[in-house]
């Protein structure tokens, strides 16, 4: 079992930066894959970007792949999505997710068993 926790969201301008974190603990904690996933009101949860934890290859949207990063700190069992020159439309509610499985496909929800709260990001034009 994964328990993982959201932090750093919050309220900015377009163009503005802002990074947040994923914190995961548990007593088998093993992660193959992380990801960050968003939904705004009305709109299906999305894919945004994912991490193979251990050696480090990295998964992004379209829309993201030249603004944000996603990386981690093993030490730490943290993860961070960096998000730079935000728009309005980046605005919604960040979920991190985690699976143990190496078969999963990095940007389906499905693949992800355990699930953040999630934070919320406000980008105001």
């Amino acid at each position: 079992q994964i328990q993982l926790v959201e932090s750093g969201g919050g309220l900015v301008q377009a163009g503005d930066s802002l990074r947040v974190s994923c914190v995961a603990s548990g007593r088998s904690l093993f992660i193959y894959y992380m990801a960050w996933f968003r939904q705004a009101p009305g709109m299906e949860r999305e894919f945004v970007a994912g991490i193979r934890w251990n050696v480090g290859a990295t998964y992004y949207a379209d829309s993201v792949e030249d603004r944000f990063t996603i990386s981690r700190d093993n030490a730490k069992n943290t993860g961070y999505l960096q998000m730079n020159r935000l728009k309005p439309e980046d605005t919604a509610v960040y979920y991190c997710a985690a699976s143990s499985d190496l078969r999963s496909n990095v940007r389906r929800s499905g693949s992800y068993a355990y699930w953040g709260q999630g934070t919320q990001v406000t980008v105001s034009s």
